[in-house]
């Protein structure tokens, strides 16, 4: 008997004595949730992402369509970036000014390949206000998901405000579960028992999140 077949035949045994009219699980649990907090304008909803980001150490700028590429220019040269990872759908406009290296998403690059990756740059799938989370999804612009957790910096771009929403639920109703879902709410980090924060341990160091809006 395989641990499958011991585990399913425990949640019969346990489920024998149910009547077979009672109420069904998705009817018995309530799922009235507030799909949102509060009512809020759509600039009210960009400022509490800018807000709850910066709140989890991530650094925000704020830029138009026009000012984008010399924006990223900038900050690969404020980093002294000397390579920087480009999935293949993204923008090629958006690197337009700038003159550093670049590394292509390839499946058969090793994780000490990407560890020597100054930084990497993509866009994301949604960005959630109530949160301060941004979600990548494995679209052509944001590329696999490794290469947002290798390399040490991570400039994200969302376009406003079509790629913001207010809140968890909202965000789910855009993604679709089969695809690789990446949640980032600010740079990796984590606390030991004395709550030393120690940052980059499983992902970027440093996440910079550009928000575009005409």
């Amino acid at each position: 008997m395989s641990s499958r077949e011991r585990i399913l035949g425990r949640v019969r045994r346990a489920l024998a004595d149910v009547p077979a009219n009672d109420t069904p699980y998705e009817e018995a649990v309530h799922r009235d949730y507030l799909r949102r907090h509060g009512e809020r304008t759509v600039a009210q909803t960009v400022d509490l992402l800018a807000e709850n980001l910066v709140d989890y150490r991530a650094i925000v700028h704020r830029s138009d369509t026009a000012g984008l590429p010399g924006l990223i220019a900038h900050l690969l040269g404020e980093r002294d970036a000397k390579s920087v990872l480009v999935p293949p759908g993204l923008d090629a406009g958006w690197l337009a000014q700038t003159d550093v290296p670049r590394v292509e998403d390839r499946a058969e690059s090793t994780p000490d390949e990407l560890d020597h990756v100054d930084s990497v740059i993509t866009g994301c799938a949604v960005a959630v206000a109530e949160t301060g989370t941004i979600v990548l999804d494995g679209s052509p612009d944001q590329g696999r998901r490794r290469i947002t957790l290798v390399p040490d910096h991570h400039i994200c771009v969302v376009r406003v405000p079509d790629q913001v929403v207010a809140s968890v639920p909202e965000a789910l109703e855009r993604l679709t579960p089969s695809r690789p879902l990446t949640w980032i709410s600010g740079p990796s980090a984590t606390s030991d028992i004395e709550l030393d924060r120690v940052e980059g341990v499983h992902g970027p160091r440093i996440l910079e999140v550009v928000l575009v809006g005409d």
